[in-house]
């Protein structure tokens, strides 16, 4: 229940938001100037100046700054939040992750929604939670709760989310109810692999649909909104599931019937140019698309046949993530100066390692980019090929024609190139052809499988490479991970219990900070604390010490120590260095990274 306190925003006459009022209270908050908020009441007053738009976009639109803050500016979000505060009503940021589409749209009909400009954001069984700026408008509270039987509990949104969700929400909702009506009675409740094959090869129509292209288009819109890296397609018994991840994390965000599943996913087969009417077999295609700011992403599609049908999943290269400089990489001085340092080598081979999803293309490509000078031809085989660079010479696997790595690798020494970059060495051949490629005078940069630095050499060993042979081509090593950061709009500083501390960073002789930081969680993250990824680092580099611990039968351990004393340091000792600098928790780097095993 509002408060007359709250009521004196409120036009007593229509009983919506109040413009002069809000001028008023923003005054006597101090937030703006008095000559410009007579400016802007005289240019209101004046012919043409009442329009449509509600008080907060009319004072939004000014462009002001916080008399308090000059940095802060007074745009939608902050009077909303400001509204927010002095109507006693709590503020939300609209997240379509959490909102049940199914359920919300159904609470109201687009056209009553639209003209009172709210939006459900929760349907539970005793309440509605209802979004506005127009609290004091009660008509529509009155009508929505009589006709629900259900409390309408209200938030305060920001109003051009409110319009734009509205939109998105109930096109998306209408799409897929229109979808499944165009798909009834052609699926049965639980299908097998034959029925989907049947499905399949008449269900070019179906993934041609507006209604289907609609859900397509919303489905990649959304995922790049959230920063995505992977879409997961997965199908189900009654429903299918669409799930994002974001942060290495996995977010719930569609429900859907297996009927508009299965056309989306042949919509989505069609645009990666893979064959619709095979269902029983694994595939793999490419798709490429602009996001919102017009920039291209590509996407790799990979399906797989399961019980209720084919899941798909693709994953989302875009170039600004894939590209980046070494200090957004999460390199610091000192690694980045060894890192460059073995890149910047002439020959010899240099490893990236790391378990899938660790960054390990990210940081080859950045690297690459640093180095593909117009006076150096840089030649790379991939499997697939990630992200088209013009500055590579890119060269695809294509197994069905015997064009593996060991194949591409033996093709490209015969194209003059200064550096090699192998996707994968994954075998005896692709092991062999690196090194020779090393011997012949080649920079030749490759990933590896494993679960740290050290562990690289050992597996070289294990595919069959002469121990002589590592010694004098490989430069280092990098093992890596990827750690979440904190959102910086909402990190604490606090007490945090680092009785660890000292086990793990005493032989690196590094005192625990007097302030740790940790994560509070705001609409900026969706209330998880964390907001984007960084690398953290091991690099062994190949010194004498090291080398002449690559014998026959190497002993890890002692190949491991004798890299710590020549100064590598374990990820997780890389990792609390980001705690130290308050970039992550120390819950995390637990989480994420091994023990480091000093022996």
């Amino acid at each position: 229940m509002l408060t007359e306190n709250a009521r004196r925003f409120a036009d007593p006459a229509t009983g919506k938001l109040d413009f002069e009022s809000v001028l008023d209270g923003l005054l006597i908050d101090g937030l703006v100037d008095e000559s410009a908020v007579q400016l802007l009441r005289s240019i209101s007053r004046g012919p043409g100046g009442a329009n449509s738009s509600g008080p907060l976009e009319r004072i939004a639109a000014s462009g002001w700054k916080s008399a308090r803050d000059p940095e802060l500016a007074v745009d939608l979000d902050f009077l909303s939040r400001w509204l927010a505060d002095k109507v006693d009503l709590p503020w939300r940021r609209i997240d379509p992750l959490n909102i049940d589409v199914t359920a919300v749209t159904a609470v109201m009909s687009s056209a009553y929604a639209t003209r009172f400009n709210v939006i459900c954001l929760e349907a539970e069984t005793d309440h509605v939670v209802v979004g506005t700026t127009e609290p004091f408008d009660e008509e529509w509270q009155r009508e929505l709760a009589g006709v629900l039987q259900k409390e309408v509990r209200l938030v305060i949104c920001n109003p051009a989310d409110i319009r734009r969700y509205l939109g998105e929400l109930y096109q998306m909702s209408k799409s897929v109810l229109s979808a499944k009506k165009e798909t009834s009675g052609q699926s049965s409740a639980v299908q097998n692999l034959e029925q989907l094959m049947q499905l399949g090869r008449g269900g070019k129509l179906e993934a041609n649909d507006s209604h289907v292209v609609s859900i397509v288009d919303w489905l990649l819109q959304y995922a790049y909104e959230q920063r995505a890296s992977d879409i997961h397609v997965e199908p189900r018994r009654e429903t299918g599931a669409v799930r994002f991840r974001i942060d290495g994390v996995m977010q719930q965000v569609y429900e859907m019937p297996s009927s508009v599943m299965a056309a989306v996913t042949s919509r989505l087969k069609i645009l990666g140019r893979m064959d619709v009417a095979e269902k029983r077999r694994p595939q793999d295609g490419r798709l490429k698309t602009r996001n919102d700011q017009g920039k291209e992403v590509e996407l790799r599609i990979s399906t797989m046949p399961t019980a209720f049908g084919e899941k798909m999943v693709m994953r989302i290269f875009n170039p600004e993530v894939l590209v980046k400089d070494q200090s957004a990489l999460g390199f610091d001085k000192q690694e980045a100066n060894l890192w460059n340092d073995m890149i910047r080598q002439p020959n010899g081979i240099v490893l990236v390692t790391g378990p899938t999803g660790s960054g390990k293309t990210t940081t080859l490509y950045s690297s690459l980019q640093m180095l593909a000078t117009p006076d150096v031809n840089v030649c790379t085989i991939e499997d697939p090929i990630e992200l088209v660079v013009p500055a590579f010479n890119q060269m695809q696997v294509q197994h069905n024609i015997d064009l593996d790595f060991a194949a591409g690798v033996r093709t490209l020494l015969r194209q003059d190139p200064d550096i090699i970059m192998v996707g994968e060495i994954r075998d005896i051949e692709t092991a062999q052809m690196a090194v020779q490629a090393a011997l012949t005078g080649h920079l030749v940069l490759a990933t590896l499988h494993t679960n740290d630095a050290a562990s690289a050499v050992t597996r070289l060993l294990e595919l069959g490479i002469p121990y002589y042979l590592i010694r004098s081509t490989l430069i280092g090593v990098i093992a890596q991970r990827l750690i979440r950061t904190f959102c910086p709009h909402c990190v604490e500083t606090a007490e945090v219990d680092v009785t660890e501390w000292d086990d793990y960073m005493a032989p690196w002789k590094a005192e625990p900070p007097e302030v740790l930081h940790r994560p509070a969680g705001c609409p900026e993250c969706r209330q998880t604390g964390f907001l984007g990824r960084a690398g953290i680092y091991e690099l062994l580099k190949m010194t004498p010490g090291t080398k002449q611990m690559v014998l026959p039968d190497t002993n890890l351990e002692d190949l491991r120590k004798q890299a710590f004393a020549d100064g590598m340091r374990p990820l997780r000792v890389s990792g609390l260095g980001k705690v130290a600098q308050g970039r992550t928790s120390y819950a995390e780097i637990l989480k994420v990274t091994p023990a480091p095993l000093i022996g």
